[in-house]
Formats: structure tokens, C-alpha cells, sequence
């Protein structure tokens, strides 16, 4: 076996170079370190287990939550050369009986299991007598109650390790996790003295925007007929609407499937598959998909709705891109969006403490959709993360995407209604009376005696209580939170007030065309599809987008030049890359 990093990254993965922070992980790792990795969707986590189990002597052990995880990483494994297996609920006795006894002969270096399994007296037997150097634990941020995603099974880990006769070195990995979070990964996986990294949350090949008060079918319908070739996915907040939106882009010929809870089990697996195989161009779903799906070649990410918090958001918008290629992420919002999540948060089983944090997120993810700085900094500053630069020239407020439309005179009229309010009210009861509303309350309180009464009767309370959104995410207005909140005026606000200063913001515009592929890039689709149907896996199991595209662009004619290409390793040259020669070799003749 190589112990060469280096070269067993060229070897099995057909890299030159680690991405940032994936050699430092996997250093820590190969001492023998307990290792904390926060590293965004795309930035390359499974490479730092990965390694570490293969250049290492025993057994690694993966605990994912994700069956479809495990799955396309075995697959993708078993492709590059390296023995691994999975065992999950999906599975019958025999099939589980008969990796056990593999595992128990050494036949694997690698195995996937759910944290459910520990649970297992036949499965923990057998892991005591097997030699054991490092278990993995993906998506970590399932141990916290204050990540986005609980587990209560992940709090079963950390008391099965210690109960192991020889404790392996332990390793976490998580995509999105709060400083919170991270504490809690620390403390409830009982990691020792681990190392910490955090590679930085930015994704630079993403696109991030926010657009408020379109026609969201219109606007996604536009999106992929300028996107036609393209593979995405939409999120919607319920089940009807992912049926609905489902139904009017099927009815327009566009090739599309569905994924929500309420479809058998049958259906969904089916639509999913359609999906990683390319078989289907876009998925409608809620978020039920997609947690695990390790499709590359995701051009675009569209919430039809807004999620609750941005730690959601981000884990969701990331799984566009993950080839490295530029993706958009485009969320559309309108005020119905923040009903819809205070109505689930009220009606969860959740504690009045863990309500009163779902209402502070929810609150973030609110001002990210009206804010007009950088998306992409604003989410970086979320997550506790710094970053020199305000800008990061991708995102849509970075862009040129954007008129300017001043809003002075309306931000006045409700600063002063706020005032004369006593800034003891919400945001609906405030437009209220700028509308000039004959709601009983209003007239009770007397409010319709107010001077700002109806001067802004001219436009309809939700679009005034969205503008009230914007000014609160560019820091004018506070909102106390919770499921009543008030709304108080920020400094900032004091000297539009007086007419000191102006209220500048900006409007959205649709994203432009993408640019076409080339025709070898086509062709050599064509051919990937066509070995994924033999081989039973996933296009991206065999080549990533992003190696095609190396392909295509390089051109290259023989092995030596083939070998080259990243994303391109010595198994699976030996496997494909004549295959793959001869369609670039017929295409230059």
C-alpha cells in the first residue's frame, strides 16, 4: 500500500492538489488526533476520511444518517478501487449477515453504517474483535438540539465509543454549524482535545439571490427555459405546493419529477433515482430531499418558499455547484413565507426555549431576504466567520442585477408612525394605520387620530409591511422576536428622520442566460450516461461535470494526457478512459 498522501490523492482520486484545508485535517487524522471539520457542501469532507482509512491498517467506520449517502459513496468507493460496504434499515438479514462476516474477514476498509446500527448487540460483538482505527461521524450537527437537523440517536455514539475495548481515533464532520453547534459537537460526542478546523463557509463559485414580490411560477418558468439543459432543484414549503408546481412544469413538457413524505416509498425512490441518473432534468421537493444526495452536477438551487433559518438554507442552496462549477442559488420570497414558519414553529413539540431560538433564526433568514449588502458576507457573518473583504463580487447585490429605487419618503412615514405609536406594536398593525385601516383594533386604540393615519393608503399592507423587512435588515428598524413581536427604531433611522440622509435599495432582476456547452461536452454526456446505464450507478459516480468539461476543453489524446485531467485516477482510467478517448478522438476527426 502507498503511504504517500500525495500520491494516493493522484492514485485512487485523480487529484493533483488538496483543497483548502483537507491535508491539514487529514494529518491530524493519520497522528492519531481527535478532529473537529466544518467545511461547506462541496468542500470535500469525505476525501479527509476517506484517506486517512486507506492509508491507515483496519477498519474505518463511517456513522451517517443518509441512506442514499452511503450508497453513492460505496458506489463512487468501489469505483476508484477501494473495498467498501454499507449497512443500513433498507437492507434485508442476509444481505446484513453476509457484510458482517466480510467485514469480520477483512474484506473492507471502509464501512458505512447508520447511528441506529450501534444499537446492535451483534454488530458491536463483532466490532470489538475487529481492529478498528478511526470512525467518521458525518453530518455531526444531528448531536445538537440547536443545529437544524436533531437526531436523538446521534447522543447514543459517544457512550458506544467509550464502550469499545480500544477507543479509535474519532473524527466529526458538519457542513453548517454554529459556534453553538460546534460546541455541542464537542461536548456531547466527547471529542478528545480534538483539532479544529474550520475551512471557511464561502462558497465562491455559488450565486446567491434573493427575489421579492414575483410571480414565482412565472419567474421559475422563465429561469428554466433560459436554463433548458440543466439540472436543478426547486424547494417548496408543503407538500401541495411541490404537487401544484409539479403539475404546471409537467404540463408544460418540462422533464421533471417530485419528492415529499406523502408519496410511497416506491414513488420517491424512483423520482430520486430518475434524478442522480439523469433521467430527469428537475426535482420539485420539500425538504425531505436531497440531505445526502451527492449529485455534482446541480446547476441551480430554487426555494420557492423561505426556509427557517439559514443554516437550512445554506445546507439546501449548497447542494448546488459541488463540482466546483458556477451554480445559482435563488430564493424566493414573499411575507406569506413567514406565516407559514411561525405557524410550524407554534405548533411543534418543541420547548418555549428552543422557540424562542427557532424564532431568532427565523429572523436572520427574514433579513437575509431583504437585505441589499452581500449575500454571500452575510451569511459568512452568521456563521461567526470574518472576512476582510464586504464584498464578494458573485452575489446578486454585488452584481449588477439591481436598479436603485429610493425610499426616503416612505421610510419617514413609517419611522414616524412607529413614534407615534410609542414603538410598543408589530409590523402588521403599524401598516395598519399607515394604510388607514378600519380594523376594531386600530379604532380602538384610537390610532386612527394619529397624523400618519392613511398616508400611505395608496399601496396594500403587506407590501408595506415588506418594505417595514427591508428597513429592519438594513439595520433602521429592531424587531424584539418571538411569536409577538414589536418593532423599535434603530440610531440609524434618527437622521433619515430629521432629512439628513437618504434610504437607497435595491430591486431585483431575472438572472441572465446561461452560456451553452460545447458540443464535445455534449457528446461525452452522451457517453457517461451510457457506461452509468451498464454499470448501475449514477452519471457522477463515473466522471464529475467538471472533469467533462476539463476533457472538452483540453482535449486530450492519449492516456498519459487523459491521467491529467482532474477527477481522473488511475482506476478509473484503466476502467473508462479508453471509452471516453474514443468519443474525443472521433469528435477532432
Amino acid at each position: 500500500m502507498n503511504y504517500d498522501i500525495q500520491s494516493a490523492l493522484k492514485r485512487y482520486f485523480g487529484y493533483n492538489s488538496f483543497k483548502t484545508g483537507q491535508s491539514d485535517i487529514i494529518d491530524s487524522i493519520l497522528a492519531g488526533q481527535d478532529t473537529l471539520g466544518i467545511m461547506p457542501t462541496g468542500g470535500g469532507k469525505s476525501i479527509c476520511y476517506q484517506l486517512p482509512a486507506l492509508l491507515q491498517p483496519g477498519l474505518s467506520l463511517v456513522i451517517s444518517p443518509l441512506i442514499a449517502l452511503m450508497k453513492d459513496q460505496v458506489d463512487a468507493l468501489n469505483e476508484l478501487g477501494i473495498t467498501a460496504a454499507c449497512l443500513n434499515s433498507s437492507m434485508e438479514a442476509g444481505e446484513v449477515r453476509r457484510c458482517l462476516v466480510e467485514a469480520s474477514q477483512g474484506h473492507y476498509k471502509i464501512l458505512y453504517v447508520a447511528p441506529e446500527r450501534l444499537a446492535s448487540e451483534v454488530f458491536t460483538n463483532l466490532l470489538r474483535n475487529l481492529p478498528v482505527s478511526l470512525i467518521a461521524i458525518d453530518e455531526a450537527h444531528c448531536v445538537s438540539q440547536w443545529g437544524h437537523d436533531f437526531r436523538p440517536s446521534y447522543l447514543q455514539i459517544a457512550p458506544w465509543i467509550a464502550d469499545l475495548p480500544s477507543r479509535p481515533t474519532v473524527a466529526a464532520f458538519t457542513a453548517t454549524a454554529t459556534q453553538q453547534v460546534r460546541d455541542d459537537i464537542i461536548k456531547l460526542l466527547k471529542l478528545s482535545n480534538p483539532d479544529i478546523y474550520v475551512t471557511g463557509f464561502k462558497r465562491e463559485n455559488l450565486h446567491l439571490s434573493a427575489a421579492k414580490g414575483v410571480d414565482k411560477t412565472k419567474f421559475i418558468t422563465r429561469y428554466i427555459d433560459t436554463h433548458p439543459e440543466q439540472a436543478g432543484i426547486i424547494y417548496a414549503a408543503t407538500r401541495k405546493e411541490v404537487d401544484a408546481l409539479y403539475e404546471h412544469l409537467h404540463s408544460k413538457g418540462y422533464s421533471v419529477g417530485r419528492y415529499h413524505a406523502g408519496m410511497n416509498h416506491e414513488e420517491r425512490q424512483q423520482n430520486q433515482e430518475d434524478f442522480l441518473f439523469d433521467e430527469t432534468r428537475i426535482i420539485v421537493a420539500t425538504n425531505a430531499f436531497g440531505l445526502g444526495i451527492d449529485k455534482s452536477n446541480v446547476r441551480y438551487v430554487i426555494h420557492h418558499n423561505m426556509p427557517r433559518h439559514l443554516e437550512a438554507y445554506y445546507q439546501e442552496a449548497g447542494r448546488a455547484g459541488r463540482d466546483g462549477e458556477q451554480a445559482d442559488c435563488i430564493l424566493l420570497y414573499a411575507p406569506g413565507d413567514v406565516q407559514i414558519q411561525k405557524y410550524l414553529i407554534e405548533n411543534s413539540d418543541l420547548d418555549e426555549a428552543r422557540k424562542s431560538g427557532e424564532y431568532k433564526k427565523l429572523q436572520s433568514m427574514i433579513d437575509y431576504c431583504h437585505s441589499s449588502r452581500c449575500l454571500q458576507q452575510y451569511i459568512l457573518n452568521y456563521f461567526g466567520e470574518e472576512d476582510a473583504a464586504n464584498h464578494c463580487g458573485n452575489c446578486a447585490n454585488c452584481g449588477q442585477e439591481y436598479e436603485v429605487r429610493d425610499i426616503t419618503i416612505e421610510a419617514q412615514k413609517i419611522f414616524s408612525c412607529m413614534l407615534r405609536m410609542q414603538e410598543q406594536y408589530g409590523m402588521n398593525l403599524v401598516a395598519g394605520v399607515l394604510k388607514g385601516s378600519k380594523n376594531k383594533r386600530i379604532l380602538n386604540l384610537g390610532f386612527d387620530r394619529l397624523s400618519t393615519y392613511g398616508i400611505m393608503s395608496e399601496m396594500n399592507i403587506p407590501a408595506i409591511v415588506d418594505l417595514m423587512h427591508l428597513l429592519e435588515a438594513e439595520e433602521y428598524i429592531y424587531n424584539t422576536g418571538g411569536q409577538y413581536p414589536v418593532i423599535r427604531l434603530l440610531p440609524k433611522a434618527n437622521p433619515v428622520l430629521r432629512g439628513k440622509e437618504r434610504v437607497l435599495v435595491k430591486m431585483p432582476r431575472v438572472p441572465e442566460t446561461a452560456a451553452p456547452q460545447s458540443d464535445l461536452f455534449d457528446l461525452l454526456r452522451i457517453r457517461r450516461k451510457e457506461i452509468a446505464g451498464r454499470e448501475g450507478v449514477p452519471p457522477y459516480v463515473i466522471f464529475h461535470d467538471s472533469t467533462l468539461k476539463e476533457m472538452s476543453c483540453r482535449v486530450p489524446r492519449d492516456q498519459e494526457e487523459m491521467l491529467d485531467i482532474p477527477g481522473v485516477g488511475e482506476n478509473k482510467l484503466k476502467k473508462y478512459g479508453q471509452q471516453f478517448l474514443e468519443v474525443i478522438q472521433g469528435y477532432i476527426k
